[in-house]
């Protein structure tokens, strides 16, 4: 596990794999990598739980999970209410919701990236650089 309560959890629960399409929501719980497509809206339950979309992964609607990893395409609006890692690959079409963000060089959004602000909480914004 991380150190950093603000980074997402390692473990993964739920695999949707290469050469899979899913039509249709889905609700989770826990860690869910993707490698296939899903066309539908991704929602996690509670507040530890971790979405990562992989490099040759695509989703197709909205996204709210608490953590989320994207190194795919995303077409649809993501909300990431504690830590959101955009990483070299990634492609977002669509508004982007974050309290916490690391964009790793290459990666893009086309839409609007929205701090969600809270009393009392800073702003953090993380830019990486690729080696």
């Amino acid at each position: 596990m991380f150190k950093n309560a603000n980074k997402p959890q390692n473990r993964i629960d739920t695999l949707i794999g290469a050469g899979t399409t899913i039509s249709g929501d889905i609700n989770f719980s826990g860690g869910l990598r993707v490698d296939g497509e899903i066309k539908g809206n991704v929602r996690a339950n509670g507040e530890d739980s971790t979405l990562v979309i992989s490099e040759h992964a695509r989703i197709e609607g909205e996204i709210a999970v608490a953590h989320v990893v994207i190194n795919g395409t995303i077409i649809g609006p993501v909300f990431s209410s504690e830590f959101l890692e955009l990483q070299t690959k990634a492609r977002v079409t669509g508004d982007v919701e974050y309290s916490t963000i690391e964009m790793h060089l290459g990666a893009v959004v086309q839409g609007r990236l929205v701090h969600q602000g809270t009393a009392g909480k800073s702003v953090e914004l993380k830019l990486a650089s690729s080696n």
